[in-house]
């Protein structure tokens, strides 16, 4: 059986030149409106990520808190999550895997502060200027504000 090789029939065609220049010019302006859009906000990212990372070591402590009866102190800190911690109050429950893998550190590079409180515990990170206080994004993310 002999296959006869197909010629371009007269409604077969390629794109034009012109159609070509019209969806790189469509890409071009849609690529200038909206990566603007997307990539100037890293900041507001950065801030989300530390609000998750908050909620995530509370969570964390909660679990610590139903298994030993009360939150690490503050001097056994949030390390107190990754390995048994030594001193009082002595976890009497204490999960033999840890409550999380690793610490995080804030989107900023700095570790995020645990204090033992009397009714519970304060748990922030700093911000990006790395001090108290602050507006904007200079200003602390604590759990109490999420």
């Amino acid at each position: 059986m002999f296959i006869r090789p197909s010629t371009p029939s007269a409604n077969s065609r390629g794109f034009t030149l012109i159609e070509i220049l019209v969806v790189v010019v469509i890409l071009g302006i849609l690529g200038a409106v909206v990566v603007p859009q997307i990539l100037g906000r890293p900041d507001v990212a950065r801030v989300q990520a530390a609000q998750t990372d908050i909620r995530s070591l509370s969570n964390a402590l909660d679990v610590y808190r139903l298994d030993n009866f009360q939150y690490p102190s503050s001097e056994q800190g949030l390390e107190a999550l990754v390995e048994k911690p030594s001193g009082f109050p002595e976890p009497k429950n204490y999960n033999p895997e840890g409550y999380v893998k690793k610490l995080p550190t804030d989107p900023w590079g700095s570790p995020y502060i645990y204090e033992r409180r009397d009714t519970g515990f304060a748990l922030y990170s700093l911000g990006a200027d790395g001090q108290e206080g602050g507006d904007g994004l200079n200003a602390d993310i604590r759990l109490a504000d999420i």
